[in-house]
């Protein structure tokens, strides 16, 4: 989830900041974006975050009912915090501002979802309706920071009843969002509806088109689709064929991919320690 989360971030963070930030320096959000994808190590990007985030902070202070702005910092505070935090007290603190900032970027351009935190499931979706296109960035932000601060506080149940909210969120962005959605995204449906068993909600078969569609999209190109495809569809229903063919095509594969260097060398590693520990598990 980790590689998928930053893939995201990024073209969130380009899309939330990049007009603003243009005005100082032209083109710098897109080449940012660039160069942290195309980066072969993962510890000069977990290492030059922080700079960000305060600058983000530094921003938000002169402007802060500006929705981009506030959208960014909650874009980058949770990929932090989901990513490269190294407790879970500061994942706690990162993914809470997270959090924070994009309740405050929405309900900033759209009303109806300042009551968000206290709405019902009925309550939330009714108020979806209202959202179009031109708000659907806001919208994705305020549910990837959601599921970066559900995440990171899973063993908490009453956080956990709120995952049929934001799995309704994303069904809404992507009804409204047309052809411009990250394949990406796709990934990261396949592991919300992977997060529980069937039992208790899960939706395994649904998971899967997700994964598969997330790396046609991607021509194959983005190894994490075929990690979480694994771990999140294939280890839960015990494909151990499926598991280990997905596993060693990612091993296999040259990760010099351009825009998915640095989460394709994350997903290798990964998928060396998912295999590694194959006989334990099936």
């Amino acid at each position: 989830m980790k590689r998928v989360i930053l893939i995201i971030a990024l073209s969130l963070l380009n899309s939330a900041c990049g007009m603003f930030i243009s005005k100082a320096a032209s083109g710098f959000s897109d080449n940012l974006s660039a160069a942290v994808l195309n980066q072969n190590d993962p510890e000069i990007v977990r290492d030059g975050i922080p700079t960000l985030l305060l600058t983000l902070d530094s921003f938000i202070e002169g402007s802060p009912d500006n929705p981009q702005l506030l959208a960014a910092g909650a874009t980058l505070y949770a990929t932090y915090g989901a990513v490269f935090a190294d407790s879970d007290i500061r994942a706690s603190r990162l993914t809470t501002r997270a959090r924070r900032y994009a309740l405050r970027a929405i309900c900033e351009s759209y009303q109806p979802s300042c009551g968000w935190p206290n709405a019902s499931y009925d309550e939330f979706v009714a108020t979806l309706e209202g959202i179009g296109t031109k708000k659907a960035d806001l919208l994705y932000t305020y549910g990837f920071a959601s599921l970066a601060y559900l995440r990171v506080h899973s063993s908490d149940w009453d956080s956990l009843a709120e995952l049929p909210q934001i799995e309704a969120l994303f069904d809404h962005y992507l009804n409204i969002i047309g052809d411009e959605v990250n394949s990406s995204v796709y990934t990261y449906m396949g592991i919300m509806l992977t997060l529980r068993p069937p039992a208790l909600g899960g939706e395994p078969e649904r998971a899967r088109d997700f994964f598969e569609k997330a790396i046609a999209e991607s021509n194959g190109h983005d190894l994490s689709a075929k990690v979480e495809y694994a771990r999140g569809y294939a280890k839960l229903l015990y494909e151990r064929e499926l598991h280990d063919r997905l596993l060693n095509e990612v091993l296999q594969a040259d990760p010099n991919q351009d825009g998915f260097v640095l989460t394709n060398v994350m997903a290798q590693e990964e998928a060396a320690t998912l295999l590694a520990e194959a006989d334990d598990y099936f």
